[in-house]
C-alpha cells in the first residue's frame, strides 16, 4: 500500500552508492523521494524561493521532478559535487557566481521549514575539523590518543621523539587528482623523526601517536541505532587501503562507548556519525576520528542493511509527514 506524503530530499551527487542504498529502501516503503545535486545549479536545476513574514517557500525543479519547500519530510543530506558556474564566465564572475549559489541555494536547501535532516549540512561542516573533533571527543569521555597540529618542525621533532610511534593524517579529504585528472588518496602514514623536515612549515599537519592495536572498529551511529563493527586483516595502519584483506565481525559497543557517543553527537547537532576506534590487546576502544558523513554501504549486506534501515527510519519518521 502507498505511503505517499511529503517527499524526502537526498542531497547529492549521481554517483553516490550509499545513496543509492536508502533511497531503495524509501521506494520499497513507498515513500517519495526527490534527489537534488546543487553541482547541476544552474544548468539543471532552477530555484524560486520565497519569503514573508510568514516564513519560507517556493519551489526547486531539476530536469524531471519539483519539490515545495514547504512540504519536505526530510533531507538526507549525503556527498553533492562543488557548485560550479557557466563556462563562459571569466574567473573572477565565475567565483561571484558559485558563492552566488552557495548563499542563495545552499541557504534554502539548509533553512526547509519543518524538514528533518540527516544531518544538517552546518553540523557536518562544524564536525568536520579535526581539531574540534579531538576536543570533544576528550570532553565525551573517549581515550584520544596523544596528538599534535602543528607547522613547526622542531616541535613535530620532538613531539615524534618523546609520543614515537606516529602516524600523520590528513586533517581533511580533500579532493586531490594528478595531472590527468585521476583521484589521489592522502593517507595515514607512519612517520619517523628524519622524515620531518622544513616542508612541514608550508601548512598545518596532524600527528598522533600510533595505537598497539589488535583490530579497528568502525562504530556507524544513527541516533541511538548503533552498528559497531570490527575490522580484522589490515596489514598497516591505514585499513582503507586493503579492503581485499579484510573481514568484519558486529560486536557489542561496551556501555562507556555507546555514552561517549550519544555525548559526542549530541555536542555537533548529529544524528550520523562514522565513529573509528583502535582496539587495544587489553580490549580498550582509542578514539581516531569520527566523519559525519561517513561511508559505510561497503559492508557486507548483513551489516549494510541494519543501518540502511536505520536510516530510512529517520528519514521516514523523523518529523511530521
Amino acid at each position: 500500500m502507498a505511503v505517499g506524503g511529503p517527499p524526502v530530499l537526498v542531497v547529492t551527487r549521481l554517483d553516490d552508492a550509499t545513496a543509492d542504498e536508502v533511497i531503495t529502501e524509501l521506494n520499497r516503503r513507498r515513500v517519495p523521494v526527490v534527489r537534488l545535486d546543487p553541482g547541476d545549479f544552474p544548468r539543471e536545476v532552477t530555484l524560486s524561493g520565497t519569503f514573508d513574514s510568514i516564513g519560507p517557500g517556493g519551489t526547486i525543479a531539476t530536469g524531471s521532478r519539483s519539490i515545495d519547500l514547504g512540504n519536505v519530510r526530510s533531507v538526507y543530506w549525503r556527498r553533492p559535487t562543488p557548485y560550479t558556474a557557466g563556462l563562459a564566465m571569466d574567473e573572477q564572475t565565475g567565483r561571484w557566481a558559485v558563492e552566488e549559489a552557495r548563499y542563495g541555494l545552499g541557504g534554502i536547501l539548509a533553512a526547509i521549514p519543518g524538514a528533518h535532516y540527516l544531518n544538517h549540512p552546518w553540523r557536518n561542516r562544524d564536525a568536520e575539523y579535526k581539531p574540534a573533533q579531538l576536543a570533544t571527543a576528550a570532553a565525551s569521555g573517549f581515550i584520544v590518543p596523544p596528538t599534535l597540529v602543528t607547522n613547526d618542525p622542531d616541535h613535530a621533532r620532538t613531539f615524534a621523539t618523546d609520543h614515537g610511534p606516529v602516524i600523520y593524517k590528513p586533517l581533511r579529504e580533500t579532493e586531490y587528482t594528478d595531472d590527468t585528472g585521476r583521484a589521489l588518496t592522502v593517507w595515514i602514514e607512519d612517520v619517523t623523526t628524519d622524515q620531518i623536515d622544513q616542508q612541514i612549515r608550508h601548512t598545518a599537519h596532524l600527528l598522533q601517536q600510533r595505537v598497539t592495536k589488535t583490530a579497528d572498529i568502525r562504530l556507524t551511529a544513527v541516533g541511538e541505532h548503533l552498528t559497531a563493527v570490527r575490522i580484522d586483516g589490515s596489514p598497516g595502519v591505514d585499513w582503507r587501503r586493503h579492503y581485499d584483506r579484510l573481514t568484519y565481525t558486529p560486536v557489542a559497543v561496551p556501555p562507556e562507548i555507546a555514552k561517549g557517543v550519544s555525548t559526542y553527537l549530541d555536542a555537533f547537532g548529529l544524528i550520523f556519525g562514522a565513529f573509528d576506534f583502535g582496539l587495544d590487546r587489553e580490549g580498550a576502544w582509542h578514539w581516531y576520528e569520527c566523519n559525519p558523513n561517513g561511508q559505510w554501504a561497503w559492508f557486507p549486506d548483513h551489516i549494510t542493511t541494519r543501518i540502511t534501515r536505520a536510516i530510512a527510519n529517520h528519514l521516514q519518521h523523523g518529523a511530521p509527514a
